[in-house]
């Protein structure tokens, strides 16, 4: 018997706002027990200038969250929490590696309820984490505002806000997505070929969507004033946290040190929806499509454990979400029924177009990557090194980068350390490789042979081109700043570049 088709109500999924709440956000908590942090939050980009958080918030009393009640309410805690928790540990000359108990104990609260791990995720910058303008003009791009930012900025709005239209956008795919698979069980080929159609389409507008984040979020503010605020405690060593965050919860005997990754769009469950429905397989960053494990070449030996980032964001994920993914993928059908039915001409081209368009988003998204993060590295890496020909300043602080706070905190490794091995993106491998690999996988479902060659990387994309010329730049800097040493072209993620485990997989966006 086959597994019933998952009902979105079960999953705290919304037929037309998808994984965006059903109800807007709450705009401050009811309870008057909690003013103290909606207080704090209403003086947050004040407080973060002026240094002065650390201070407000450790003479903070512990407030446990036996005083939220409904979804939303629990919601809007977590998002007040994990902002004061992130301008907590960034928000000074260095990174703070203690977390006080009047931040972490509700906030181990609030996760435990929510199912999220205690650090900024999607669902907490973006989900849960904004406003209409206007409540009869719909959650459109322009009708939207952010609850809560770190700096203040128009760019920090926008860069959280295109993801929330995005999300709003194809929201309404979801339950055709389910629809198509009740189909395809029906063998209703019509509607199978309707509803991939409408996804075909809707997927060009998400991309359309994804490249309107250059209006209104400058890169270089977006570098080196918002990035680091999303940064996680994980493999965080160059940044000042070796051991990651201690989560103090006033207790000696459940406080512990922990480790998360930052904020990343590839917490988006929207995003792994598409793939899930599509039949779309991803593999570790470097493995090749059939290839053999080393287990099959080496009979009687374990192969070494090889990590699949995708998945693994998952785990930041809210609960019901992440288990509404799983569901979904005990019934995806479309891909075998398309393959089944390969003979259908206007089924397999509606089935190809949804390909197309998603691998055209995943190429937006490195086209993104590249202007704000390969770029500004490379300008940031070019003004290290000139700075570093000129000499030091007697104090040893560079006079531009004083008083700068977190904009002045290095992430990246030594010079020496880049020379013997690629940056790392934010989830544990090269950032730009494991952007493309996802691309190509994209395609590689598809029915017709020759979209499928197209689809795989056969040709060029403008955003290869992109990146092949900042590659470049890259490593003719590298050799006009440090002569005779390797070309070696640097990779980084967007919350920061991490120095990273060998084997591993990663992106900190989408």
């Amino acid at each position: 018997m086959l597994p019933p088709i998952p009902r979105l109500e079960d999953y705290q999924i919304s037929a037309t706002t998808g994984f965006l709440p059903s109800e807007l956000p709450l705009l401050v908590l009811p309870d008057p027990v909690y003013e103290y942090w909606e207080r704090i939050i209403a003086n947050f980009q004040p407080l973060l200038l002026s240094k002065r958080l650390r201070t407000v918030i450790d003479k903070l009393p512990i407030i446990p969250a036996t005083h939220l009640y409904t979804e939303n309410e629990w919601r809007r805690a977590y998002t007040v929490l994990i902002f004061l928790a992130h301008g907590y540990i960034w928000g000074g000359e260095k990174p703070a590696d203690r977390l006080p108990p009047s931040i972490t104990y509700p906030l181990l609260q609030v996760c435990e309820h929510l199912e999220l791990p205690p650090v900024a995720t999607y669902a907490g910058l973006c989900l849960w984490n904004y406003k209409p303008l206007f409540a009869r003009d719909g959650l459109t791009l322009e009708n939207l505002s952010t609850l809560i930012t770190y700096t203040g900025s128009l760019d920090e709005q926008w860069f959280y806000l295109v993801s929330v239209a995005i999300e709003a956008r194809g929201g309404s795919t979801i339950p055709l997505m389910l629809e198509a698979i009740q189909a395809a069980r029906d063998n209703d080929k019509e509607t199978v070929t309707q509803h991939l159609r409408t996804l075909a389409e809707t997927l060009d507008e998400v991309g359309t969507l994804l490249l309107r984040m250059n209006e209104n979020c400058d890169p270089h503010v977006f570098y080196h004033r918002i990035r680091p605020f999303l940064a996680g405690s994980k493999n965080m060593k160059d940044a000042g946290l070796p051991n990651g965050v201690f989560y103090d919860d006033g207790d000696s005997r459940t406080s512990s040190w922990r480790q998360y990754g930052g904020g990343s769009n590839a917490q988006s469950s929207l995003i792994q929806l598409f793939d899930i429905f599509l039949g779309v397989e991803h593999r570790p960053t470097g493995s090749k499509a059939g290839e053999t494990s080393e287990s099959e070449a080496e009979p009687g030996v374990a192969p070494k454990p090889r990590h699949n980032f995708i998945h693994e964001m998952r785990q930041y994920m809210p609960g019901p979400h992440k288990r509404f993914l799983q569901a979904v993928e005990t019934v995806s059908n479309i891909r075998e029924f398309v393959e089944y039915n390969q003979r259908d001409r206007n089924l397999t081209v509606a089935y190809d177009a949804c390909l197309a368009m998603l691998r055209s988003l995943r190429d937006k998204h490195i086209q993104i990557v590249s202007r704000y993060i390969i770029v500004k590295s490379r300008e940031a890496r070019s003004v290290s090194r000139s700075r570093g020909r000129s000499g030091p300043e007697p104090d040893s602080t560079p006079a531009p980068n004083r008083g700068r706070g977190i904009a002045s905190i290095n992430y990246k490794n030594s010079d020496a350390d880049q020379r013997k091995k690629k940056m790392r993106g934010t989830g544990g491998t090269a950032l730009i490789p494991f952007l493309k690999q996802a691309r190509d996988e994209t395609g590689e479902p598809a029915i017709d042979a020759w979209a499928r060659k197209v689809l795989t990387g056969a040709r060029k994309t403008p955003a290869d081109r992109e990146v092949d010329v900042e590659n470049l730049r890259a490593q003719e800097d590298e050799v006009d700043g440090m002569p005779g040493l390797e070309r070696v072209p640097t990779i980084v993620g967007l919350a920061g570049s991490w120095n990273m485990e060998t084997e591993g997989g990663g992106l900190c966006y989408q």
